[in-house]
């Protein structure tokens, strides 16, 4: 990622550093945000050229194509993005009269969200083009490979989840 020849924290020959270099390539969090982003990245120039959104309205858009209706703190928990984040999202596919908001009887402050008709129309118009683009990454691994990348997922969540630190 960097050279570190010449700098402070390169080792010399014959000593043993007073502090450990983390190094973001070897990082597995790095790694893995890294990949998440670049592959989020060349997705969004799908739906971004073509239908003027960008990654967090497409989120909003898929998770209500999806789950038909929730509430905005509820997309947040789906999508893993800010409340804010997913506010300005709703409000800019509200602009674009690509989303509904339905307030709830018993509780003035929640609303439920949904996608209007032309929500939905943009949303099955990409879908197609999103499993496309899903199907090339896939097809760069075996199935068995496949297999193994689902595992990984796994573990990777639970450990995550689990919070350990040394």
């Amino acid at each position: 990622m960097c050279d570190q020849q010449g700098s402070k924290s390169a080792a010399s020959p014959g000593k043993v550093p007073s502090k450990p270099v983390l190094k973001l390539g070897a990082f597995l969090p790095y790694r893995l945000n890294h990949l998440a982003e670049t592959v989020s990245r060349s997705f969004s120039r799908i739906y971004a050229d073509t239908y003027g959104i960008g990654i967090a309205e497409w989120r909003v858009l898929a998770t209500l194509g999806e789950c038909k209706a929730m509430t905005a703190r509820d997309i947040s928990q789906a999508t893993s993005m800010h409340k804010t984040k997913v506010s300005r999202a709703v409000a800019a596919l509200e602009k674009r009269d690509l989303l509904l908001r339905d307030k709830n009887r018993e509780d003035q402050r929640e609303q439920s969200l949904s996608l209007s008709e032309k929500g939905n129309a943009m949303y099955e118009e990409i879908v197609p083009q999103a499993l496309a683009y899903s199907k090339n990454l896939e097809d760069a691994l075996t199935d068995d490979q496949k297999a193994v990348l689902d595992e990984i997922f796994e573990r990777l969540h639970e450990a995550a989840r689990s919070g350990e630190t040394p």
